[in-house]
């Protein structure tokens, strides 16, 4: 493995990108008795020097790959680029590298074991998984369910050795070492998608494409409404993000069209999405069947839009991405990270081979010999496991300041203070809250079952402030109006009637959410029996999930 000394002479040196060809040139301190042979790194031509370091060039090659350098470079045969200077590295960035290789690494060796698995999206979405959970995200490993913890989805849920890993890496007791070498076996805490029932920090289970991004979308009403029903001036009980990382996949379901329109009608700033841009599918090359822009397809929802180019190793564009979208508090945001499937894989990356199998063990081997991982299986730096501990340890210290704060806003809010104790932290029923449910004779013989609803319905909603839903355009018709309260809409977040409309699929999808964001919200939805269809996957993954979604359906007979 190159030392600290050799990584930073090669990340110190000039990159060259000259018509597809990356040269680097020793500073003159370096010594040069040794050249570096032509070859290929990366999918990308790597020229011969006279004058260069010490090292060969796989050493060389690897150095340059492991370091996650921010040259960009262009592939053979697209043209020229102008010389490009990278920095000289310190060692937190070679901790940074080594914890995104111990990302990668972890979830190529756990495929390989299940001989079964996707190993390429982890592999490529590593960088945004550590700079998430090192770096940006509000958790405690030791309670997931702290209520202001930033939220964070895998809609890709096929990647889930991407979760898993950071999972273990950030101390979840849920995901230990065994844990992850049992990866997809019968009963263990590691299936092959995530699973929120099964795994202590997995918020919602993602299994078909697009319906974690949407669950995103939820994640991130939920807290929008509490923020404005519960903060006071001097006292923000509620101030989290929810991040996702959606694929190709996700961008094409009709799903992620419904709720991220919604999203973007909503205003919903602390909603950050990584559309993990690798242009591969199972088929092959998403250009087969998928050549829309993307980004202004999100621009047109009404979402500010974030590019970074070379999201395999430019870990700093991506941190400032996610810097620019924070500053945004209007608006949800889209950051398109182009990324390689398999990254680091010489024989593999850039292609659907490395999409749905194991790389096998000839192929991880090679894969640590480029990316210069000189680690056996499954084996983790101890500093790779302390980066991720002081991000924990601070979201442990957040949450001791968060209880402090909660303590004084008992003091000068008692009442909002017992609400939020009850419904949000300890997610109870208020006492004898039955006994608002209207009481029937023999009279309401013969009254349609709709408008039964619509009474119960409207006298639970006072009782509850918890409980809140709508319908996809069809209130009217459902009888799911609560009288009590206003719209749910991008300058009321603080009402609880969400207007859906016309999108029973993305609905759905939103309110498992809702239920599933541990804070106690009751959601309801509601259209007409014969459109479930639309939404019947949500309706499936809600039983799955165990949400506490309430769907209401109407008009059950042949004639609509």
């Amino acid at each position: 493995m190159p030392s600290t000394r050799q990584r930073n002479t090669v990340l110190a040196a000039a990159a060259t990108a000259s018509a597809g060809a990356l040269t680097f040139v020793a500073p003159p301190s370096t010594p040069s008795a040794a050249r570096i042979e032509p070859g290929v790194v990366g999918g990308h031509a790597v020229a011969a020097q006279p004058q260069t370091s010490s090292m060969g060039a796989a050493t060389v090659g690897a150095a340059m790959l492991a370091a996650g350098c921010a040259a960009r470079v262009t592939p053979k045969g697209k043209g020229q680029r102008k010389a490009v200077k990278v920095a000289a590295v310190s060692t937190d960035t070679e901790v940074e590298t080594d914890c995104i290789n111990s990302i990668r690494f972890l979830a190529v060796d756990a495929v390989n074991k299940a001989n079964s698995g996707h190993p390429g999206a982890p592999m490529g979405q590593a960088p945004i998984g550590y700079l998430l959970f090192a770096e940006e995200m509000a958790y405690n490993p030791k309670d997931p369910s702290w209520c202001n913890r930033d939220r964070f989805v895998l809609s890709s849920g096929h990647g889930c050795m991407l979760q898993y890993s950071l999972l273990h890496l950030a101390g979840y007791d849920s995901v230990a070492m065994d844990d992850l070498k049992q990866f997809r076996q019968w009963g263990s805490k590691t299936p092959g998608h995530p699973e929120n029932f099964e795994t202590d920090g997995i918020e919602v289970t993602t299994g078909p494409l697009g319906m974690g991004i949407s669950n995103a979308v939820g994640l991130a009403a939920a807290e929008a409404h509490l923020a404005a029903a519960y903060n006071k001036p001097d006292f923000t009980l509620i101030d989290h993000y929810t991040y996702t990382i959606a694929g190709d996949g996700c961008m094409q379901e009709g799903i992620s069209h419904e709720a991220c329109a919604y999203a973007g009608h909503l205003g919903l700033g602390k909603l950050i999405a990584f559309y993990d841009d690798n242009g591969i599918t199972i088929d092959g090359h998403t250009d087969l069947s998928f050549t829309e822009d993307v980004g202004k397809r999100f621009e047109a929802y009404g979402w500010q839009v974030l590019v970074v180019d070379n999201g395999d190793q430019d870990v700093d564009a991506i941190r400032k991405a996610i810097a620019e979208a924070k500053a945004c508090t209007d608006k949800p945001t889209l950051i398109k990270v182009k990324t390689t499937i398999g990254f680091g894989s010489p024989n593999k990356a850039d292609s659907h081979d490395a999409h749905g199998a194991p790389l096998g063990a000839d192929e991880a081997e090679a894969t640590r010999k480029q990316l210069g991982w000189n680690y056996g299986e499954f084996e983790v730096p101890e500093h790779v496991y302390a980066a991720f501990k002081k991000q924990a340890d601070a979201g442990s210290a957040k949450q001791a300041e968060w209880d402090k704060l909660f303590a004084a806003y008992k003091e000068k809010e008692p009442e909002l203070a017992a609400q939020f104790e009850r419904a949000v932290l300890n997610r109870k029923l208020p006492d004898n809250w039955d006994e608002c449910l209207p009481k029937l004779t023999e009279e309401d013989a013969g009254k349609a079952t709709r408008l039964h609803s619509q009474d119960c319905l409207n006298a639970i909603a006072p009782v509850l402030p918890e409980f809140m839903g709508g319908s996809a355009d069809l209130a009217p018709s459902n009888m799911t109006l609560m009288k009590c309260t206003g719209d749910f809409l991008k300058d009321s977040y603080s009402e609880r009637n969400f207007r859906f409309g016309i999108r029973e699929f993305g609905m759905g999808a939103v309110c498992n959410a809702l239920s599933l964001d541990k804070t106690g919200i009751i959601p309801y939805c509601a259209t007409f029996t014969i459109f479930t269809d639309y939404m019947r996957s949500a309706i499936r993954i809600a039983a799955l999930s165990q949400a506490g979604t309430i769907f209401v359906t109407t008009h059950d007979s042949i004639a609509v």
